[in-house]
């Protein structure tokens, strides 16, 4: 059954609404008809089951009717974010959709010191609202209760402010110490309410990057004997996570 997001203005307990690019999609490429039935996500705990009552082709809107309630339980009880050292080409592409997939609750892409792609603001927005059309298909295509935020891009200083508010950080970095030490710190972020995690981009972190990111209590593990490419390492860190966490 195809699944769509709303916002809090579009539904009440009876009814619904869908509008932009998704009644175009659902009028002019599903060519779906009155009567036949989707989901609606509300980005909370809740999905409805909706039964298209019609179509409003002057406010070019797709009216529903919420046949049915359900609670959400696709969403993680942990609040991951991913602070990813911004790549080059379109290896962000990539890595916000599978990170969205794997159930991250955030993805702030970090200007660090060794990062070969340098952005403007005006191309550094662009690019954002990019990722978060990609981030929002994903979303969809995975069935998640919400829509992960692609946020601006951060400085390391901005990036270490904003990690010092959540529970527990982890850092995969090729020096740290070996395996045994890395379980522990996986299984340590089991019950947290937030945890956050560092990826260097292709050059890898500075030291001095990973000095901030100790100071604020973030901690450095080993992802194994082999060197990751930036892409890889935050999907191994968060698939592990999220068999992790993740609840019956």
């Amino acid at each position: 059954m195809h699944r769509f997001f709303v916002k809090p203005e579009q539904w009440n307990e009876e009814d619904a609404f869908i509008e932009g690019e998704d009644y175009n999609h659902i009028h002019n490429v599903l060519r779906m008809k009155a009567g036949e039935e989707l989901l609606v996500c509300d980005e909370g705990e809740k999905e409805y089951q909706c039964k298209i009552v019609g179509y409003d082709e002057t406010l070019f809107h797709v009216n529903l009717e919420i046949v049915d309630v359900f609670g959400n339980a696709r969403e993680l009880p942990t609040e991951l974010v991913l602070f990813q050292g911004y790549p080059k080409g379109d290896k962000l592409e990539w890595i916000v959709q599978k990170a969205v997939e794997l159930g991250v609750s955030k993805i702030v892409p970090v200007s660090m010191k060794r990062c070969v792609v340098k952005l403007d603001d005006k191309k550094a927005a662009k690019k954002v609202e990019r990722m978060s059309a990609i981030g929002l298909s994903a979303a969809k295509q995975s069935k998640r209760g919400k829509i992960p935020e692609v946020t601006s891009v951060m400085s390391m200083k901005e990036a270490c402010e904003y990690a010092k508010t959540l529970e527990y950080v982890l850092l995969p970095y090729e020096n740290a110490e070996g395996m045994e030490a890395a379980r522990t710190l996986i299984a340590n972020a089991k019950g947290k309410k937030s945890v956050g995690i560092f990826i260097g981009p292709e050059g890898g972190f500075a030291p001095e990057e990973v000095a901030m990111i100790e100071a604020i209590g973030g901690k450095t593990m080993s992802l194994g004997h082999r060197i990751l490419r930036t892409e890889t390492a935050g999907m191994t860190i968060l698939s592990l996570l999220m068999f992790l966490i993740d609840e019956d």
